[in-house]
Order: C-alpha cells, then structure tokens, then sequence
C-alpha cells in the first residue's frame, strides 16, 4: 500500500479483480492500496471493526450508507492500530457528532495512511460480492489513478487470500498479562493469532489473570504459566495454512485442559480434530448474523468477522482422535458451522465474536460456560 496525504476533492476509483470498476472521490489517504473486497452489515461499530486484527489484508466494503457519524475515540480500538487494507463507503460523515469524540474518521484513516473511497454504490458493490464472491481489489486516487487496464493488471497481480498464513503478522511478540478484575479466580494462557483488546478484558471480568501468548508459542509456553485453561483467538488468513496452531491445540487436548476457541480459533479446533476447513463464497462479516445454540435451542444475534469455515457434519456427533465431537451452534442464515465442542473432553469453539466489540451481547455466556469448565476441571 502507499499513500500520500489526505485529500477528499482527489478522484478515486475502486477496480475489482473480474474488471468491475467503480468511481468515486478519495476518503482517508490518497494513493493504492489492496486486498480482499468484503463487505460489512454492521450499521454502528465502524471504529471496532477498523482494528480488528481479523480484517489485515481485506478491504471493507459497509453496507450502511452513513459512516463515520461518531467519529473516533480513544477508548473503542481493538488493538493499537488499523489493520484494514481498505475502506469503502456510501455518505461519509461531514462533522462527527458525539461526546467522546475525538476527531473525524477521514482524519484518522489519513493519519494511519489508510486509502479509501466514498460517494459509489456500496449498494451494487455489496450485491456483486453476494453474486459473484469475495475477490481482490484496488484502490486507487489521486496520482495512482491510471488507465483501467493498468490497474485492472495490479489488482490480478496482489496476493490471494486463500493459502495466506497472516496470524503471524498481527500477533504479539511478547507475552503480556492482562490482570483479574477483582478477586483472581484463574489463569488462561490466550494464545494471540490477532487477538482483539476486548477479549482478554471479558476474561478480566469473571476473576480470570490472561497470559497473551505470542502465536508463535510452544507447549511448554503455556503450561510454564500454570494454566487452568488455554484459549485461541480469532485471527486473518486462511486456517489450512495454521499448522502451528493445530499441533499446539491438539498438545492441550491431548492433556485435557479446559480450552476455549473463537473464530480462527473455531477453525483451528477443527482442523486438531480431523475436520477440513473451506472458503465462504462472500463470508459472514456484520454484528447482525443469527446463530442458533444447538445446546439450548436458543438463537442469538452476534457479532461475526470469518470468510472460511468448518466442515463437519451437522447431524450426528463425529469420533475424533480425542472423542466425540459435534457442531454445537449453527448459522440460520445458511446452515454455516458456527460452533464445536467435545463431548470427553472439556474444550468448545464458537465461529463468531461473544466478547461483542463491537455487536449484541447475546453470546457474553460463553465465557461463563469456559468458567464453568474450569471449575468442573478443577473440582
């Protein structure tokens, strides 16, 4: 990506990988940029969403016509940067309007250098991904814009996001404790695969001290903090390249100790258990997306940021190298695995986001349910 600076008059134009062209005027920096074309249902929570880990190397695409209306706070990021490639939007805000405001999203997209575009049909952009499937895309504004052509070979040119091995370039390098809020009651070491900020802090929350592991960790890592369980974060990339985190999690089962994934996490307790993992045609990205709990019966509407999936069978338990195993949560939407869990063993995965940043509150439970297998573990 590179980029120069801010310029909201200069023309844009977004150049998708089968040759659909849009046209519209620079949002943020102004320069190229690439990466996954995607699309997000989410009308609020744009600021989360910005510096998710998960997005790296994607292009968000926000179905919400109105961006920006709240402009950015110090409080709300995931993590210490913006890891989108890109931004594409419909009716960015002319002056934010909130108290914890701080300054426009076009002034902190241009500050971190990330190229946009607004004033084009997301509408239309949302329903060609819908048809036709995620793919690669350029953004291009001011000098960058050239020939359609020219950039058209760009765009085919930049990497693919099947086969991409991403964890490794948003994880921590060093471990780091996030302490129990109140009265410590457990330790997880939380292996970071492009963990967000507000995970560890719903952990915090229920007693619990979280060692951040970098994703690059080892067996003896984690059990040289004396965990009462493990947990895997989401993540970017494409799980069939996530071998390191396969063996590390078949490791923790192989020793029972209670363990929690989410998103990539979900993926990789899939792969440790024998199950593949495939590529949605446009993935499930947005805080809106219902999930039925297979356990309760319950369903509930969450917050959701994957493009692959799991891929075991929905209508019996399967026996796996470590018991049984079945698809605990279901997709509504369109039958999508959206949660595992083993039947002799204390471990479960979900495919979406219950630490809700940002999104509904229906899955706080789950971390509830990871306390209760601590509890059972250690009684």
């Amino acid at each position: 990506m590179t980029t120069s600076t801010r310029g909201a008059s200069a023309p844009a134009v977004l150049v998708l990988e089968d040759g659909r062209t849009f046209r519209g005027r620079a949002y943020g920096a102004v320069g190229e940029t690439f990466g996954e074309a995607v699309f997000s249902t989410g009308m609020t929570g744009y600021q989360e969403t910005l510096t998710d880990p998960s997005y790296h190397r994607q292009v968000v695409v926000m179905t919400a016509p109105h961006i920006g209306n709240t402009g950015v706070n110090d409080e709300d990021p995931e993590s210490e940067r913006i890891w989108v490639s890109g931004y594409v939007v419909r009716d960015p805000a002319r002056t934010p309007s909130n108290w914890r405001s701080r300054r426009s999203l076009d002034e902190e997209l241009t500050a971190q250098g990330v190229v946009g575009i607004s004033g084009i049909d997301t509408r239309a952009l949302t329903r060609h991904l819908r048809e036709r499937g995620a793919m690669r895309v350029g953004i291009f504004s001011g000098a960058a814009v050239a020939d359609e052509a020219t950039l058209l070979a760009k765009v085919q040119a930049a990497p693919q996001m099947k086969g991409a091995d991403l964890s490794g370039e948003v994880a921590t390098t060093e471990t780091y404790v996030v302490p129990a809020i109140g009265t410590k009651r457990f330790t997880v070491a939380a292996i970071d695969l492009g963990i967000k900020g507000m995970t560890p802090h719903r952990m915090a929350e229920r007693g619990i001290e979280v060692h951040v592991l970098p994703a690059t960790a080892t067996a003896e890592d984690i059990y040289a903090v004396g965990p009462d369980g493990v947990f895997f974060s989401n993540g970017p990339g494409d799980p069939a390249t996530a071998d390191h985190p396969v063996s590390l999690m078949r490791a923790v089962l192989e020793r029972s100790t209670p363990l929690f994934g989410i998103c990539f996490g979900n993926q990789i307790l899939g792969r440790a258990l024998g199950f593949g993992t495939f590529k949605l045609k446009y993935g499930h990205r947005g805080i809106n997306q219902p999930v039925q709990d297979r356990t309760t019966g319950k369903v509930e509407v969450t917050a959701h940021n994957h493009g692959f999936a799991v891929d075991a069978p929905l209508d019996a338990p399967s026996d796996t190298p470590f018991g049984r195993a079945e698809v605990s949560h279901v997709c509504l939407n369109d039958n999508v695995v959206e949660g595992l869990r083993l039947l002799d063993r204390p471990a479960f995965s979900v495919q979406y986001h219950p630490e809700a940043a940002a999104g509904p509150h229906d899955a706080a439970y789950l971390f509830d349910r990871f306390v209760s297998l601590m509890e059972g573990q250690r009684a």
